[in-house]
């Protein structure tokens, strides 16, 4: 890789009808108007120092990173969501809502975001680490005494439902695109690193799949969670359940490191193998993109790698607001 692609390590989600990128000094979305208008949601980083320096700790970085990551997505996600609900209004129901709606985000809305956003990957996590172990309990309780064994089997069942739903939510239009500019994001990040200019057809001959992935970190959670969880004994289900709940944080800092292992050792041949089952993950939460949801992608970066530029000698709170609405919108 080149010197100058190696200080900053690029990563993106998909949203409806966009993607997001974040970059060291800005996170950008740009979404597909249904008009065709490719139109931007850009937010500078306001990180306060504590959350720095945490993210500096090994194990305590990789909470602060998800939670945070977690935080800011929702508002991008939001924003991608309020612009394709606004697409679909008729003219007289978009001026009405207009006359209604303020121009940029207030600090309750911002606040309310952020609440739901935490909440909701609490539930998300709390449910796919406790669901398991409830149905393990009720099909195997007395069929063996391993405990290992027993602890395998809630990672087999774990990883059967995160399947089932993800192949259940896939099946349907709006996830697909999701899914497929999901595809996108990694196919730029993938060009970008390996020096390409970032045009629809270079893009394209990469891959949508990616070590650096999100989906690549559910995957080690399982597989953690099966061999941490084994160094510890229990006497019965509700204390099974309590000791998941407390090393929840560290099954998750623990599977945040391995990723970042992972993705620093796939170019060495043996070593690569071990960011195998993240990418198979992958072979449901990415779809092939189209050249259209491709652009959409590199206009993000761009616009992304410009503003981070900008940005590099600047002080983001001086010189930028703190968000940059849909001009449609706002």
């Amino acid at each position: 890789m080149p010197q100058q692609s190696k200080p900053v390590s690029y990563g993106g989600q998909a949203v409806i009808e966009g993607v997001m990128f974040g970059g060291k000094h800005v996170n950008v979305t740009a979404v597909r108007r249904k008009d065709g208008e490719i139109t931007y949601l850009e937010v500078p980083k306001q990180d306060k120092s504590w959350v720095t320096k945490l993210r500096r700790i090994p194990l305590l970085r990789g909470i602060v990173s998800i939670i945070d990551s977690s935080v800011k997505g929702s508002r991008h996600l939001n924003y991608s969501a309020d612009a394709y609900a606004d697409d679909e209004l008729e003219p007289e129901e978009k001026a009405n809502q207009k006359e209604k709606e303020g121009s940029g985000w207030s600090l309750s809305m911002i606040i309310g975001v952020t609440a739901v956003a935490i909440l909701s990957f609490l539930f998300g996590k709390v449910v796919l680490t406790l669901l398991p172990v409830v149905i393990e309990n009720f099909l195997f309780k007395n069929a063996f005494d391993n405990q290992f064994l027993h602890n395998l089997l809630e990672g087999g069942i774990k990883l059967i439902l995160l399947l089932a739903y993800l192949w259940l939510i896939s099946q349907t239009p709006m996830i697909k695109r999701l899914f497929q500019y999901h595809g996108a994001e990694h196919k730029v990040i993938s060009a970008h690193e390996a020096g390409e200019e970032l045009t629809p057809e270079n893009v394209q001959k990469y891959s949508r799949l990616h070590y650096r992935c999100g989906s690549s970190f559910i995957m080690l959670t399982v597989i953690i969670g099966v061999f941490l969880y084994s160094l510890f004994t229990y006497d019965n289900l509700w204390e099974r359940m309590g000791q998941r709940l407390l090393l929840l944080p560290v099954v998750l800092g623990i599977s945040f490191e391995l990723l970042k292992l992972t993705n620093s050792v796939r170019d060495i041949p043996v070593l690569r193998y071990l960011g195998y089952p993240g990418l198979w993950l992958q072979l449901l939460t990415t779809k092939e993109p189209t050249n259209e949801q491709v652009e959409v992608s590199i206009a993000s970066f761009n616009r992304m790698r410009e503003l981070d530029a900008k940005l590099a000698n600047v002080s983001a709170t001086s010189e930028v607001p703190v968000a940059t609405l849909d001009p449609v919108k706002g």
